[in-house]
């Protein structure tokens, strides 16, 4: 008589992570982030709904940008004048992008970048573009009211 070989199944590095970290939570309050592939929207840190003044337009480089990390904001300056606003929460894990360099838009977690221009996904793991907000200049200040 022959037995069946055991199986199990293999479980992959971020099952394990969450798992550990489930477990770990249930003992406390632990927020556990990077378990999921794609941002979620709940939390009470959200973006106001309002238009946001952000300060001096003059604060955003040309050809580059500022992050507003209180007020999870983006804002660029592809061409003298022309300014954009997206959402500052990366689209892959939801951190917080960190710095804008060469052009794009770059998250610190796991390397997503994206295009000044459009928010538009350009090196990944991010699966979307940034949510576009709407900017204006108002007496030489920047308004935004996220979408």
């Amino acid at each position: 008589m022959s037995e069946a070989p055991e199986t199990s199944p293999t479980a992959s590095r971020r099952t394990l992570l969450c798992g550990a970290a489930a477990v770990l939570a249930a003992g406390g309050t632990v927020a556990v982030t990077g378990c999921s592939s794609s941002a979620s929207s709940s939390g009470s840190s959200s973006v106001a709904k309002g238009p946001v003044d952000l300060g001096p337009a003059s604060a955003v480089p040309e050809g580059g940008g500022k992050v507003f990390r209180e007020q999870k904001i983006v804002v660029t300056q592809p061409t003298a004048g022309q300014y954009k606003a997206f959402s500052a929460k990366c689209t892959h894990a939801g951190c917080i992008v960190d710095q804008v360099k060469n052009q794009q838009i770059q998250c610190p977690c796991h390397g997503s970048k994206f295009a000044i221009a459009d928010g538009a996904v350009a090196d990944g793991p991010a699966p979307s573009p940034l949510p576009a907000y709407t900017v204006t200049v108002e007496g030489g200040n920047l308004k935004v009211t996220p979408s």
